[in-house]
């Protein structure tokens, strides 16, 4: 018995004519969007100028996106260097024929180990203070952004779940059937009217039937890190926690990066080759997050004040 009985096999985008609005871009917009409001009432409350404001927003783009990207290549799919180079900054695929892809891959701890480096640049550069100030501030934003991108990759399905008998399985018929196999196995030339079919039409029943229920594991940690952004909105506005150079980012870490390593154990795993290992790639990436986060709370004594 399943509670969701989700049969997942969404439009992936928007058709404009001339170009398709990816469902999963416009989640990175929203998300960037949101944390612009969010910093600059932040701002507001720090005194500081809206030509520090948007520097900050034109840091933090680059130095995520920059990040997670390469993240994901360094992290899981380190062939893509001598395989298909430019894919890597752009968002085509050149290896078998050019084809507009998108950014595909996104690594979450490259976001945060680029989201770092730019604001350490942007500190240097622009409103000197200290790198941890700022990163106690952005950390708010980002937290909510992370719930939109893990919208963005159920939408994709992609970063999908274990196979589960739960009440809480979804079928991924995109994940089980790439588009090549959808117009091969039933004939009809165009993917998404093939996909439509795959998941309404009796006839194609027995198909939909090899398609295993999964844990939808994208909500299982976006809706975690709704209560991590709650948190931290919290702490920030209604306590002195501020104040306490580090506190908020290494709570932040803490925070996200537990959920993120739990959460870890019902995911299949984005490497193959190492799936067999006791904990995974994004779980042993995040435990030195965690532990940076722990120091930054309970232990770090700042040598310069903030004024």
């Amino acid at each position: 018995m399943y509670a969701l009985d989700i049969v997942w096999n969404p439009s992936k985008g928007i058709d404009l004519g001339f170009f398709t609005l990816h469902f999963y871009s416009l989640m990175w917009i929203i998300a960037f969007l949101l944390g612009f409001y969010i910093v600059k009432r932040i701002f507001k409350n720090e005194n500081q100028t809206n030509e520090a404001l948007d520097s900050l927003f034109i840091y933090s783009v680059v130095g995520i996106m920059l990040g997670a990207r390469l993240g994901h290549v360094i992290f899981y799919q380190p062939e893509l260097i001598n395989e298909d180079f430019f894919s890597i900054f752009l968002p085509f695929k050149f290896k078998g024929g050019i084809e507009f892809t998108g950014f595909q891959g996104l690594a979450s701890h490259g976001a945060a180990i680029g989201m770092i480096i730019s604001m350490y640049l942007y500190n240097k550069k622009v409103i000197k203070k200290t790198v941890l100030w700022i990163l106690d501030r952005v950390v708010v934003p980002v937290s909510l952004g992370a719930v939109f991108v893990r919208l963005g990759n159920f939408i994709n399905s992609e970063i999908i779940g274990k196979i589960t008998d739960s009440s809480f399985g979804v079928r991924f018929i995109q994940d089980t059937y790439n588009k090549y196999d959808v117009v091969k196995i039933t004939g009809i030339k165009d993917a998404k009217e093939a996909y439509a079919a795959l998941g309404n039409d009796p006839k194609y029943a027995e198909l939909l039937e090899k398609v295993p229920f999964r844990h939808p594991a994208q909500l299982y940690e976006a809706f975690s890190y709704v209560f991590v952004f709650l948190i931290l909105m919290y702490v920030y506005w209604k306590t002195n926690k501020s104040e306490q150079q580090g506190f908020l980012f290494g709570l932040f870490l803490v925070l996200l990066w537990s959920v993120r390593f739990f959460v870890e154990y019902v995911k299949e795993p984005q490497n193959i080759e190492r799936a067999d290992w006791l904990l995974n790639t994004g779980q042993l990436l995040s435990i030195p997050f965690i532990l940076i986060g722990l120091y930054f709370m309970f232990m770090y004594k700042p040598k310069k004040k903030v004024s």
